[in-house]
């Protein structure tokens, strides 16, 4: 039988974020929420079919796919404007609105988020919520001053392209540096020869990420999950220089 999820919208008449629920087989006892990515500016609505959001679908239809029959369920935010729009920050008040609807529907359950280009901006930026306990970001557009304070306590995946022309790996490093101290713990990945849109290595950007929520969620509910599942996460945790690790 083949993935069932539903969508969530406001009833009112204007442009509004939406999710995508992909929901667990049983109980619920932790969520992935997806955040794609965007661009600088723009105020045009972002449509689902866009390349953006379009990206993030297999990596929530492979989460779903590995951990929906122990728990956990998988919500993609489709933002309401492309851009993020300088001061006005316009993501962020739609991921904040779409972990709102998490608490309540399912409080106190463990948060991972997920975000690719803008959406790893926003995830680092929104991760102070109470219930995030991981974050990853794919090829996150970051700045030398974006805070870490968000990621305090948190654990944090960040992987970044070698031939990335979009966002700057140098800023992911510093930021993964800087989170050092301040996160529960810090992994950079360098996906050689891989580009921002994870077209290349693309098998790797799936792997890694799946099994890093997978590992977290297993600490954080105690579920249990197959050794195939887990080893690539296990592989970060063991290096010794979790900056310098290179896939």
């Amino acid at each position: 039988m083949g993935e069932v999820f539903h969508e969530e919208r406001p009833a009112r008449m204007v442009i509004e974020p939406t999710l995508t629920i992909r929901p667990a087989s049983g109980a619920v006892r932790g969520v992935v929420l997806v955040l794609h990515g965007g661009r600088a500016d723009g105020l045009q609505p972002a449509r689902r079919r866009q390349l953006s959001p379009a990206r993030m679908i297999p990596f929530a239809h492979q989460l779903h796919s590995a951990g929906s029959g122990q728990g956990l369920e998988v919500w993609s935010l489709l933002y309401r404007v492309r851009g993020w729009n300088g001061a006005r920050m316009s993501p962020l008040h739609d991921a904040r609105w779409a972990l709102a609807r998490i608490r309540a529907r399912h409080p106190a359950v463990p948060v991972y988020l997920l975000g690719h280009s803008m959406g790893g901006r926003v995830a680092l930026h929104v991760a102070d919520d109470a219930q995030v306990r991981a974050v990853v970001a794919l090829a996150p557009w970051l700045e030398g001053a974006t805070p870490v304070a968000p990621v305090a306590r948190r654990e944090l995946l960040i992987m970044h392209g070698t031939t990335d022309r979009w966002t700057s790996a140098g800023h992911s490093l510093n930021f993964s540096r800087r989170a050092l101290g301040v996160a529960a713990g810090v992994r950079y990945v360098s996906v050689r020869n891989a580009g921002h849109f994870m077209l290349s290595r693309h098998s790797t950007w799936h792997r890694l990420t799946t099994s890093f929520v997978l590992k977290r969620f297993a600490v954080d509910t105690g579920v249990a999950l197959t050794r195939d599942q887990l080893q690539p996460a296990e592989e970060l945790l063991a290096a010794p220089d979790p900056l310098g690790l290179t896939a």
